[in-house]
Formats: C-alpha cells, sequence, structure tokens
C-alpha cells in the first residue's frame, strides 16, 4: 500500500512515460507533486523503489523504469464516468502488500463495521526497547485494514523507520504471524528479550534487521536469536 504522494509520483512517472517514452524529470516531479524541493522527490522515489515499484537503471540519467503499478490502478480510457479509484486500499480478502501503510487522521471515526484489536503496548523503530507489554486497551481500525487472522496494534517510539512511513508516536497494526516475506516489516523479538519494528531481509542463514533510517545500522543476527512476532498490515497516526 503506498501513501497518497507515493501514488501520484508512481503514476506521474507511468503516463509521462507512456506519453514521450522518457522519464520526467525532477524538477518536474517535483512541480507536478507540488513538493517544496527535490529531496521530497528522492524520498519518494527511494520508498517506490523499496516497496517494489520502479527500478533505478545504472549509468543512466533520469532513468527509471516502472516495474509495476497499484492494484487500485485503472487506466483512464477505462475508467467509468464518476469513478474514481481508492488511492489507499485494503488487503480484505488478499494477501497484504509489502508494505501496507494507511494514514488516519484524528478526525476519522470509527465506523459501525470497525474492528476492534489489543493494544499490546509500545515497540522501538530504533535501537530495541523492552519485550511487548501486555493488553492494555482496545483500538478501533476499520475492517479493510485487516487480512484474516489474528491482530494486535502497537504505539512506535523511535524514528528508525521514518523513510518508510512510520514515525514516533504512530500506532501500527500488526497480523499475528511467525513468517515474513523478505522485504517486509516486521515485529522482531530479538534474544526472547527485546522487539523492534524493522525491515525483514536474510543475508544467506542469518536475518538482517533493515531501519528505514539512514542513520541506523541494519542489525545482523543468527536464526536462532531472532523470532517473528506479526507483520505490519497498517498504521494510524493522529493528528494534534
Amino acid at each position: 500500500m503506498l501513501t497518497r504522494k507515493q501514488h501520484e509520483l508512481l503514476l506521474f512517472i507511468h503516463e509521462r512515460m507512456k506519453e514521450s517514452g522518457i522519464p520526467p524529470s525532477f524538477d518536474e516531479m517535483k512541480d507536478a507533486l507540488d513538493l517544496a524541493s527535490k529531496s521530497g522527490i528522492h524520498r519518494l522515489i527511494t520508498a517506490l523503489e523499496e516497496r517494489g515499484f520502479i527500478r533505478r537503471l545504472p549509468n543512466r540519467a533520469r532513468a527509471l523504469e516502472v516495474i509495476r503499478l497499484p492494484e487500485s490502478y485503472v487506466p483512464p480510457n477505462q475508467q467509468r464516468r464518476g469513478f474514481s479509484p481508492s488511492v489507499i486500499q485494503g488487503s480484505l480478502g488478499k494477501p497484504p502488500a509489502p508494505e501496507p501503510v494507511a494514514e488516519r487522521s484524528s478526525e476519522w471515526e470509527p465506523a459501525e463495521s470497525a474492528v476492534s484489536v489489543p493494544m499490546m503496548g509500545r515497540i522501538a523503530a530504533g535501537v530495541p526497547i523492552a519485550a511487548i507489554q501486555n493488553n492494555t486497551h482496545n483500538v478501533s481500525v476499520p475492517p479493510e485494514m485487516l487480512s484474516g487472522g489474528e491482530h494486535y496494534a502497537l504505539e512506535v517510539r523511535g524514528d528508525s523507520m521514518i523513510e518508510a512511513g512510520i514515525f514516533d508516536g504512530d500506532t501500527v497494526v500488526i497480523k499475528n504471524t511467525s513468517t515474513a516475506n523478505p522485504g517486509e516489516i516486521i515485529v522482531a523479538f530479538v534474544d526472547d528479550e527485546e522487539a523492534t519494528l524493522k525491515r525483514f531481509r536474510r543475508k544467506g542463514d542469518s536475518i538482517a534487521l533493515e531501519a528505514a533510517n539512514p542513520a541506523y545500522e541494519t542489525r545482523i543476527f543468527g536464526p536462532d536469536r531472532v523470532k517473528i512476532q506479526g507483520k505490519l498490515v497498517g498504521l494510524i497516526r493522529r493528528y494534534h
């Protein structure tokens, strides 16, 4: 699942390459998304590349290749009048996307169909903190954010996942599972005593916990030191 700006940039690149066969410049992308600087475009492109939507071609200036489009994308010539594809889709009834992050403002009111999931405490998006606590209370989430199975919520502490759109104070919704695919964001339980939120990678027989912030190094552990306790399926953000 993509953020609104990531979605807009991906479709802008796709449509421009369909028209001219040449990717837009960073200035064109900045103007199209109404951003103040090109650094924001760099971050968006990096996020799209990490999620497997685009690829930067080596040794060629402005060389981008669109690998895939969001499942919600409908070509303009196939859209019905009055129909607008959803920018952020849930994953109900289908496998979750690698990095599904959906933002909700404090003005969102849970509908009658909202699902309650237990809030299990805090988790670090940085240096691991104490292990996950017991259930403190429940939070309401939209059902389309869930993908079947058991889920729980955690409050994020730290800034190591900011380039994945996860910030200090956010609430992440986690699907309870002991397995994950490389590239997915997981709850990792390290040495049976510390929990952290990181991107899951494999380095041979070892497990790598990768941050989404260049200030943090990737940490590598033996397979017996890390237990997967869930993977990210959604995010709730409150604006104060």
